[in-house]
Formats: structure tokens, C-alpha cells, sequence
């Protein structure tokens, strides 16, 4: 496997970089496409099961409450049982849970198969972040992240769209027969691609007590903290921006659909820049010293966003913030968690675990805060840029920036 700022372009077993990566990028894909393909058909679903509204938003939460817990609980085991056997499993429980859905009579039914669909997915999620860690250091790391990221990041802008265009097609059904096609796929690719990246000789003894200590252990290493609060809350902020810009680029901006969604497409085409942008200088300016930069933009631009809402929320200032704002992100997420996963080597499952669940749990908290207003997601927005900042100042000084 290539390590560090090596040039080597295939894995250890002989698996080009290029392809490695590639199913490690789909493997992480669950979230976003079982989430966003999903949400264009959930008034079919309440209507079909004759459900409540939210009695169907529950099938969403419990995706996402699966998807938490999944990682908690796959992310420690990996660091005693390997990663390849999580990965093959979660992704036969993904397959099943998406036929289950695919079949689902009642909503109680969907809900379960829903958790299901999350729990699997999550040996995906964490075990990708895991795995690059196991077997690259420094720049590499960050290289590979970011570059990962930036595969991962098409998911969120293809999703709803495909999701609409098969609802109408094949029902809400056949979008969980299509995710279940997906599922078999990523199993099929990581039998082929993905091979075992954590020796026998590496692993920890099994049993919960040690992963209630790795975990503590974990939280002692202050600057592992810091770069996870400094992925988490900058995450945070894209989830303000996604949970607020339907309604703040629709009806403060006066969008049309049409106009929010090129909107959207560009701003996520920005994220996907960033990171790219971010993966070939990472052989030439260290991954810490771009996060550095790159947090300190992320301020920069949320505080000049509050200040043109304040002022008014003009259109093109508004959107150009946003994109710029929005492609600066793409420096931080790759390198921060490529730092934060280089502090725990020794325990990358659990590492990665807790990158994920504290990612994903301060994710869900900034929703409700946002609501529809301008100003609220601006001022989100900015706390959780400075939360991110505070962290990377506070909690990784002394640190230093390995290339």
C-alpha cells in the first residue's frame, strides 16, 4: 500500500491507488444517496402506507440514528476483529435491509429496515476513513481524504435528482430495489478491491470494557479532540448552509426551483474543487498549514455573509459568499480528518468512529436552529466556523505539520 508522500500508484496486493480509492469513496456514498434519493418520494410513502407525515420522517431519522450507532459499534470491533469482514457484513445487512424496505407493508416495518439500512452502512463510513489511515501517513493521508471526498462529494448533487426521476419511473419501491443493486455492488467491489489493511499482530483484544477504554484513552489525546471538533463543527456549518438555503435561496433571494438547484449544483461543485484542489497541494504544502488557512477563510467568509444579510441579502453577494465559503470547506474536511485520524493509529477504527458520530450528532443539533430565516443560518453558519477555529487554535497547538 502506498504510504506517506510515496509515489507508488497501486496498493500492495496490486490494485491501482485510482481504483482502491474509488470503492472506498462508494462505500461512503451510502449516506447521501440513501438519504437525498429518498427524501423527493417521502409524501408517496406517507400516502401508500397511510401513514402520518411524521410517523415517514421517522424512516429518515432512524436511517441516520443507524448510521450513528453503526459506527460506534463497527468502528472499535474493526480495531480487535479487522476491517475487511466489517466491511463484507455491513454490506450484506445494507443489501438486505434495502430489499426489506423494497417490501415494507407497514411503516413500522420501513422504520426497522430503515435502522438497518443505517447500521450496515456505517461499516462503509467508518471503515474507509480506517483503512486509508491504516496504510498512509502525513500528506498522503490528507491526499487520499480529500480525494476521497471529492468522489463522495457528486453524491449529494445527483441524488435528489436521481431520486425524482425513479420515483417517478419505479415508485418509492424501486428506489430502495436500485439502492439494494448498489449495495450488491459495493459487496462485489470490496471482495474484488478491498483487502485487509490491519495485521493480526496490530489488533487489540476484543471485549467492551476495552472499547469503553479505548474510547476514553481517545478523548484524553487533546489534539485528536481538537481535529475532530474542528471537522465536526466545520461539517456543521455545511449542514446549516443545507438546511437552511431551500428556503433562504428560494423565498429571501427569489429563486426559482430551477434557479436553487443550479445553485445548489454550484456550490457543491465548489465543495468538490476544493477538495481536489486541496488533494494535489497536499505533496506541497502541509496538511495542517492548509487547514490553518483554510479555517481562518471559513470565518472570514461567514462573518462577511452575516453582514450582507444584515444588510439586505443581495442576491449575487449572497450566492458568491456561499460558493466561496463552500469551496474553502473543501480544504478543511480532508486535511482535519486526515490529522485527526494520524493521532490514533493505534486505535483507527475507534478513531475514525468517533470522527464519525460526533460529525453526524452536531450535524443533526444545527438543523432545528436554522429554520427558514436568512439571518439564522448566517449566524449559524458563523458560530460553527468560529467553534472550528477555537478548536484548531486551542486544543492542536504544538503541533506540528508533517508533509
Amino acid at each position: 500500500m502506498t504510504v506517506d508522500s510515496g509515489r507508488s500508484t497501486t496498493t500492495r496486493r496490486g490494485v491501482p491507488d485510482g481504483l482502491w480509492i474509488s470503492v472506498l469513496a462508494l462505500l461512503t456514498a451510502v449516506a447521501p444517496l440513501a438519504t437525498d434519493m429518498y427524501l423527493p418520494v417521502l409524501p408517496t410513502v406517507a400516502t401508500e402506507l397511510g401513514a402520518t407525515a411524521s410517523a415517514t420522517q421517522l424512516t429518515l431519522t432512524a436511517f441516520l440514528v443507524g448510521l450513528a450507532v453503526g459506527q460506534l459499534v463497527i468502528g472499535p470491533l474493526s480495531d480487535s476483529w479487522g476491517r475487511r469482514r466489517l466491511v463484507l457484513a455491513g454490506t450484506v445487512l445494507l443489501f438486505v435491509a434495502c430489499l426489506a424496505s423494497a417490501v415494507a407493508p407497514t411503516t413500522a416495518v420501513l422504520v426497522l429496515a430503515r435502522f438497518l439500512q443505517g447500521f450496515g452502512g456505517a461499516a462503509g463510513l467508518v471503515l474507509s476513513r480506517a483503512m486509508i489511515s491504516d496504510r498512509t501517513t502525513g500528506a498522503r493521508t490528507a491526499q487520499l481524504f480529500s480525494l476521497m471526498m471529492a468522489i463522495n462529494g457528486i453524491a449529494p448533487v445527483v441524488a435528489p435528482v436521481i431520486g425524482s426521476s425513479l420515483g417517478g419511473l419505479v415508485g418509492w419501491r424501486g428506489i430502495f430495489v436500485v439502492l439494494a443493486g448498489l449495495a450488491l455492488l459495493m459487496l462485489v467491489s470490496s471482495l474484488l478491491v478491498v483487502h485487509e489493511t490491519l495485521p493480526t499482530s496490530a489488533r487489540s483484544a476484543g471485549g467492551l470494557r476495552r472499547t469503553v477504554a479505548d474510547v476514553g484513552e481517545l478523548l484524553r489525546r487533546r489534539r485528536y479532540v481538537g481535529y475532530v471538533l474542528t471537522f465536526a463543527t466545520s461539517f456543521s456549518m455545511m449542514f446549516a448552509y443545507i438546511s437552511g438555503s431551500p428556503f433562504v435561496l428560494q423565498q429571501t433571494l427569489g429563486l426559482t426551483t430551477t434557479q436553487y438547484a443550479l445553485a445548489f449544483g454550484t456550490n457543491a461543485a465548489g465543495l468538490v474543487l476544493g477538495n481536489i484542489a486541496s488533494s494535489r497541494l497536499a505533496v506541497r504544502v502541509a496538511p495542517r498549514r492548509q487547514l490553518v488557512t483554510a479555517v481562518g477563510g471559513l470565518v472570514v467568509w461567514c462573518a462577511a455573509l452575516l453582514l450582507v444579510v444584515l444588510l439586505g441579502a443581495a442576491r449575487w453577494p449572497v450566492l458568491v459568499l456561499l460558493f466561496t465559503t463552500l469551496a474553502t470547506l473543501g480544504f478543511v474536511m480532508g486535511n482535519s480528518a486526515a490529522l485527526a485520524t494520524g493521532e490514533v493509529r493505534d486505535r483507527a477504527g475507534t478513531g475514525s468512529a468517533l470522527l464519525g458520530a460526533t460529525q453526524f450528532g452536531l450535524g443533526a443539533l444545527v438543523s432545528p436552529l436554522v429554520g427558514s430565516s436568512a439571518t439564522a443560518m448566517a449566524v449559524t453558519m458563523l458560530t460553527a466556523a468560529t467553534l472550528s477555529a477555537v478548536s484548531l487554535a486551542a486544543l492542536t497547538r504544538g503541533a506540528t505539520a508533517p508533509r
